[in-house]
């Protein structure tokens, strides 16, 4: 898993990191709601770690602002606040499950891992649609105005990442991440995929979808959203 910790309290977020790399998964953290939101801006993630006492916005703010941008990842609520009162305004906040402190970090490996399989699960099936072209995750198929379009695993692969993550910019090293892993090739592959996907996705169509933004990344857009 790749997560994201937004909680200022220094002692509990290593003991957090300690215990989730022994795990081998991957941590980010933010002291403050502003920079949480940043670090979800700007890094892809697979589950949010949340607490609701921060220094300059409460937790439920940083959730609700989540919410109204579209993001739809699991955010796990960790905080002091018991009562049922508390909860309630968490879920209602838009979070999907509430931990209360103290906790076992156990526990919380547990829930987050039940988080990003149900994510996962909630996202994988739906249609996902940019301006005239649609793919469907279920049987792979791409189509671009009505015209349906065969390409290779590795452009299939690329397309829909830029698709779920639009209309983000989504970094060279996030692509080569999410497709390779940490077995990156030693070529500069991604560039030659990237010119496939191009020529069957945009080539032959009057408006292009995929736009490089440079020195950052790269992004999949209709251009009236710009």
């Amino acid at each position: 898993m790749y997560i994201l910790i937004i909680e200022d309290n220094p002692d509990l977020v290593e003991n957090i990191y300690d215990f989730f790399e022994s795990q081998g998964h991957v941590l980010d953290a933010a002291y403050d709601g502003h920079h949480g939101l940043e670090f979800i801006q700007n890094n892809l993630y697979d589950v949010i770690v949340l607490d609701l006492i921060l220094p300059d916005m409460d937790g439920l703010e940083v959730c609700s602002k989540l919410r109204n941008r579209g993001c739809n990842l699991p955010i796990l609520i960790l905080t002091a606040r018991n009562t049922l009162k508390d909860k309630l305004r968490g879920f209602q906040s838009g979070a999907d499950d509430y931990l209360v402190k103290p906790f076992s970090l156990l526990e919380l490996d547990v829930r987050l891992q039940a988080l990003v399989r149900r994510g996962q699960g909630m996202i994988s099936n739906s249609l996902l649609c940019i301006g005239d072209l649609e793919f469907n995750p279920i049987t792979l198929q791409v189509k671009r105005d009505g015209y349906s379009i065969n390409l290779p695993p590795i452009p299939l692969k690329i397309l829909e990442f830029l698709m779920r993550q639009s209309p983000r910019v989504v970094s060279r090293q996030e692509i080569e991440r999410h497709i390779w892993a940490d077995d990156l090739p030693e070529t500069d592959s991604l560039r030659a995929h990237l010119h496939t996907l191009r020529s069957l996705i945009d080539k032959p169509f009057t408006q292009h979808l995929i736009q490089t933004v440079r020195g950052m990344g790269y992004r999949i857009i209709k251009t009236d959203d710009i």
